[in-house]
C-alpha cells in the first residue's frame, strides 16, 4: 500500500481522508463520571493512576480506523519531513495492514486539537507540549527515539554570536534574548525554571522576545537580530547538518542536563489490537540506511517509555512556571 503525504497546502484533504470519530463519541459517559483523573480533562478517566487517559470502558467507543493519520511535531519545512518519514510510514502500513497518511501540522495547539477531536491517531509531540497532549487530548506516550544502549534525550543550549561580547550568563543582563514559544520546554519553560539558579531571571534581567521556533531563534542569533537564544540541541544539530548556519558564527555559554525528546503517542481510544500493531511497528523499525536515520543522527531505534516516569522533569519545570494544562495555556504558544 502506498502512503500519500498531506502537506500544509491540503489541510482539508487530511480531514476528508481520515476515519473521523464524531466528537460526540468522545464526549462519552466518562466526561460526566465521578472517576479519578488528576490533571486530565473531564473527557478522560485515570483509574490505574498512571497519569494518562484510560481506554474507554465501552468497547463501542474503541476506534479501529482503516486509515491511520500520523503527524510529526510542527517543523520548519513540513514537505521535507513528509519525505523523511516515508520509510517509517511504509513500515507502519505493512505491520498494521492499514493505509497511513502523513498530516503536516502548523502548530502545537492544532496538533493537540486534532487528536482531541479524533482526527489524529498517532503523533510525535514535542517535549513541552506532550503534557498538554496527554491531559487535553488523551494522548498516550509510549516511545522515544534512542540509541541501541537505550540512551535518549537532548539539552537546552544557550547560544550567542561569537562577536556578541557575551561570555557568561551574567553578560545577558540588559540584553534581548529570543525564546521560542510559551509552551516550549527548552525554548522557554526550562530557561525560566533553570536560569534563576545561574543568577539570571528572564523578563527581569533580560528582555524576552518570542521567535516562534528553535530554528528562527538560532538564525536570529546568527544574523545578530537577537543577543542570545536558548534552543534544543537536537534542532541545532539537524540545522548544522543541513548547512543552515555556520557553526563558527556562534558559541554556547550554557548547557543543561538532558531532557526527553519528542514523544510518540497513540490516541487513548484506539482498539487494543491496533495499539499492539502500532507498538510493534515502532519497536521493529530499523533506522539504518533510511532518510529518518540520516536526519536523526545517533538515533538507532524507538525505545519504550512511560509518561509518568520520563516526563517527571518536564512536569517539574512546567510547575515552576505555573503552567496549567488548559487549552488557554496551550493557545499562548
Amino acid at each position: 500500500m502506498k502512503a500519500y503525504s498531506i502537506t500544509n497546502k491540503h489541510p482539508l484533504a487530511a480531514l476528508a481522508l481520515s476515519s473521523l470519530l464524531p466528537l460526540a463519541m468522545l464526549m462519552s459517559a466518562q466526561a460526566h463520571a465521578d472517576c479519578p483523573r488528576g490533571d486530565l480533562d473531564d473527557l478522560y478517566c485515570d483509574e490505574d493512576g498512571d497519569m494518562v487517559a484510560d481506554r474507554p470502558a465501552d468497547e463501542s467507543e474503541w476506534a479501529n480506523p482503516d486509515t491511520l493519520i500520523f503527524a510529526y511535531t510542527p517543523v520548519e519545512d513540513p514537505a521535507i519531513y513528509s519525505d523523511i518519514w516515508q520509510p517509517f510510514i511504509d513500515h507502519l502500513e505493512e505491520v498494521t495492514e492499514r493505509n497511513v497518511r502523513f498530516f503536516a501540522v502548523q502548530s502545537n495547539s492544532a496538533q493537540v486539537e486534532a487528536m482531541r477531536s479524533g482526527r489524529l491517531h498517532i503523533a510525535g509531540f514535542s517535549t513541552g507540549p506532550t503534557p498538554f497532549a496527554v491531559n487535553l487530548a488523551g494522548a498516550v506516550p509510549f516511545a522515544l527515539m534512542g540509541s541501541d544502549d537505550g540512551q535518549f534525550g537532548y539539552t537546552l543550549q544557550l547560544y550567542t554570536h561569537v562577536d556578541s561580547g557575551i561570555d557568561s550568563m551574567e553578560d545577558l543582563k540588559g540584553k534581548r534574548v529570543a525564546h521560542t514559544s510559551p509552551t516550549s520546554n527548552s525554548g522557554n519553560q526550562a530557561p525560566r525554571a533553570l536560569f534563576p539558579e545561574e543568577g539570571i531571571v528572564p523578563d527581569e534581567d533580560y528582555e524576552v522576545v518570542y521567535s516562534g521556533s528553535h530554528d528562527q531563534s538560532m538564525l536570529g542569533v546568527v544574523a545578530q537580530d537577537y543577543d542570545a537564544a536558548p534552543v534544543a540541541s537536537e534542532v541545532v544539530e539537524r540545522m548544522a547538518a543541513r548547512g543552515l548556519y555556520d557553526e563558527e558564527d556562534v558559541k554556547i555559554i550554557y548547557e543543561s542536563d538532558r531532557f526527553p525528546t519528542t514523544s510518540y503517542n497513540y490516541a487513548h481510544n484506539l482498539h487494543p489490537d491496533l495499539v499492539e500493531k502500532i507498538e510493534e511497528a515502532f519497536f521493529s523499525f530499523d533506522f539504518a540506511g533510511t532518510a529518518l536515520g540520516e536526519e536523526f543522527e545517533g538515533v538507532e531505534k524507538f525505545i519504550p517509555i512511560n509518561y509518568e516516569e520520563h516526563w517527571r522533569v518536564i512536569r517539574t519545570i512546567q510547575a515552576a512556571n505555573d503552567v496549567r494544562y488548559t487549552r488557554e495555556d496551550l493557545d499562548q504558544e
